[in-house]
């Protein structure tokens, strides 16, 4: 058995989240009931269970976003890719400084509205020269997309509801 992460959410829409997940993992459940869904992607080592309900007593997501860490750049670049085509938004964020290391991402959002960003970590930052640059590298130009940085690296609940993600074939 191969080790995995496990992560249990609750959604409103068991039907949107199936579909999300599927496209975004590029599997069909390996459980499909009524009120519960369980993925096990190939990509990643992650366990997700999905079930029907409320996420917290205020509504709010209590997950501030689930991130799956690829081996390379080229991994993140294929998986993009991939999930594009299935037609899901995407923000892609290249050579970004976020959480104290230089990375290639990319990021979708369920149907419940959970960040998921899959990255590959470049290198990490030595904390003097971070300073220095005031995290002012954000993202670049590539081949693949137009970027558009965002205001901080990592969703926060109120980007989290907010920012639209972009998607340019």
């Amino acid at each position: 058995m191969t080790a995995r992460i496990h992560i249990h959410i609750h959604t409103n829409d068991l039907a949107k989240s199936k579909d999300f997940y599927e496209k975004f993992f590029g599997v069909k459940p390996v459980k499909d009931l009524v009120d519960y869904l369980k993925f096990l992607p190939d990509f990643a080592p992650v366990n997700l269970a999905i079930s029907n309900g409320v996420h917290h007593a205020d509504g709010e997501q209590q997950v501030s976003h689930v991130g799956v860490q690829l081996d390379s750049s080229e991994e993140v670049f294929e998986q993009m890719q991939r999930v594009k085509a299935t037609g899901l938004k995407v923000r892609d964020e290249i050579s970004v400084n976020c959480c104290h290391a230089n990375q290639d991402k990319f990021w979708v959002r369920d149907p419940s509205g959970i960040d998921w960003e899959v990255y590959h970590l470049n290198y990490d930052l030595d904390p003097i020269e971070e300073k220095k640059m005031g995290m002012a590298k954000r993202g670049k130009m590539i081949g693949l997309t137009t970027i558009a940085p965002a205001a901080g690296c990592c969703p926060t609940p109120a980007r989290s509801r907010s920012d639209k993600m972009e998607t340019k074939a």
